[in-house]
């Protein structure tokens, strides 16, 4: 059972209450991210939220991470493209000290610039480490070959650059423009009721929006780039990825699209990885999956293939999509991906924290509730032929953008 209030200001509170739980997770959502940001603040949402966790006006930062040790509980954050959030896990006992310590530091944080000085050398670290995962480097590329140097095609974690030269009235600006009434909801699930998640949001969240007025959030429309490219490193494997259009999220094709990706690239019996890895031998890791946003959607692929080997398993992939978009996909394959995207919501049911996160980002982004009943029938109610329909139309590899990272001198072509 969940529940959903909507105040005057625009702030919004959703309880999921899940039976048989001991725990509570809640979590402040926030509808900006690095798709929001401009290329002189690419990487604020990311630092923001590092900066968040360095004291308040009544705690330390120390002290914040004590407190929390102090009752068993769990803070932590992260940024994505178009979110952020800030959440905390606690016994239900504790459930109102630690929402009170997650609404101090969401809204009355310092950003003092002695600790903002530190925090900068933690998230180039952060970047350095990135350019240690090629893996990760390779998705951050291929973002930015398929959408540009905007937008979506920015990286989370930002430019060193943008980073070494925030100041504290940065952030204090970026939070008057994101940080308002109606772009944030409250999501709590697990083991409380909704009147006491109200009491608490009404407590601690709703005064402290006073003064915050809302403003446009629109998202500008992505560009698509197209592009091909790659990042020359000494490393033992290439790493390859490709990137098509997908559907957005609300879209009335997502069920079938969720479904056809999973027979092509979601698990170890999909079209991929017993083609790319289990016959051919080329990979060790190979997948696809969808990102939907607000207002477009992805599906991307990536391999991890011997130096060698990069064009050959890119044209083994490429040749794989054409298969499925020719062929379409087997009674058996239909109704096993049925089952593996139906189980997916199913075992999230039984997770706090995957609940207050998929609740949370509904009502954000789709202004309404989640209902799992619903979204139950609604890929209940998915055919073959819907299923087929979108391979023809979102699987074709031939003119993906593209990226690489490892000992290449050159961009794929295909």
């Amino acid at each position: 059972m969940h529940y959903v209030k909507k105040y005057e200001n625009g702030f919004r509170l959703i309880v999921k209450k899940i039976d048989g739980l001991l725990s509570v997770s809640a979590g402040i959502l926030v509808g900006a991210g690095s798709a929001n940001e401009s290329a002189g603040e690419n990487g604020i949402s990311h630092f923001l939220e590092h900066m968040m966790f360095k004291g308040t006006e009544k705690r330390t930062a120390f002290e914040i991470s004590d407190s929390i040790d102090r009752i068993g509980a769990q803070i932590n954050a992260f940024t994505a493209k178009e979110l952020t959030c800030y959440y905390v896990k606690s016994t239900a006992e504790h459930f109102g000290e630690a929402a009170e310590i997650l609404a101090d530091l969401f809204f009355c944080s310092q950003y003092a610039e002695e600790e903002a000085e530190k925090e900068k050398g933690v998230v180039l670290e952060e970047i350095n480490m990135e350019e240690d995962s090629p893996e990760d480097l390779c998705l951050d590329l291929l973002s930015e070959a398929y959408f540009g140097k905007r937008g979506y095609g920015r990286t989370i974690l930002g430019k060193k650059e943008n980073v070494k030269r925030f100041t504290r009235e940065d952030l204090f600006d970026y939070v008057a423009r994101y940080y308002t009434p109606d772009n944030v909801v409250l999501s709590v699930a697990g083991n409380v009721s909704f009147e006491e998640a109200e009491a608490i949001a009404e407590q601690y969240f709703l005064p402290a929006f006073q003064g915050r007025k809302n403003r446009p959030h629109s998202m500008k429309e992505p560009s698509f780039a197209g592009g091909h490219l790659f990042r020359s490193k000494k490393i033992e494997q290439a790493h390859v990825a490709l990137c098509v259009q997908g559907v957005a999220l609300g879209s009335p094709e997502i069920n079938a699209v969720n479904l056809a990706n999973v027979v092509f690239g979601g698990g170890m019996s999909s079209r991929l990885f017993q083609r790319i890895r289990e016959e051919m031998g080329l990979a060790y890791s190979v997948y696809s999956y969808v990102s939907q946003y607000r207002n477009c959607g992805v599906l991307e692929v990536y391999a991890g293939v011997n130096p060698d080997k990069r064009d050959t398993a890119v044209a083994a992939i490429v040749r794989e999509g054409e298969r499925f978009c020719k062929e379409g996909l087997t009674k058996e394959e239909f109704l096993r991906g049925k089952e593996q995207i139906k189980s997916a919501f199913v075992y999230g049911q039984e997770s706090a924290a995957s609940q207050m996160l998929l609740y949370g980002k509904s009502l954000l982004f789709m202004n309404e509730a989640f209902d799992l009943d619903r979204k139950m029938a609604e890929i209940n109610a998915v055919t073959e032929e819907d299923v087929r329909g979108v391979i023809c139309r979102y699987f074709d590899f031939t003119k993906a953008a593209t990226a690489t990272v490892g000992r290449a001198k050159s961009p794929l072509s295909l």
